[in-house]
């Protein structure tokens, strides 16, 4: 079950899910970024719904994500992804998705 969070009854049991994701445009700009819902997160990036950077430069297609359960380790992930160089992202993205698909068909 992927949700932001899941409560087990028996032992009172909390997971948190949060992702740290690259959208790339058709073009090969990348966007980083963290959230706790991938699926939701993807569907606004694909539409537009996000004002800034990625609806700008057209960063519509999840072509890599990393999962986490602790924010703090997820936020920092994004940062150190961040300063990394172009070639090292890419070398990333290649490791999982070596034909930079689009990874959201598989988050439904």
């Amino acid at each position: 079950m992927e949700e932001s969070l899941r409560l087990t009854m028996h032992n009172k049991t909390i997971i948190h899910n949060y992702f740290v994701y690259f959208m790339a445009s058709q073009s090969g700009t990348l966007y980083i970024g963290v959230t706790n819902n991938l699926e939701k997160r993807t569907h606004e990036h694909k539409h537009k719904l996000i004002e800034g950077f990625s609806k700008k430069y057209g960063c519509d297609r999840l072509v890599y994500y990393e999962h986490y359960s602790d924010i703090n380790i997820a936020i920092e992930r994004e940062k150190q992804l961040k300063k990394w160089n172009r070639k090292k992202k890419e070398e990333l993205i290649k490791k999982q998705n070596p034909h930079w698909d689009d990874l959201s068909e598989e988050l439904r």
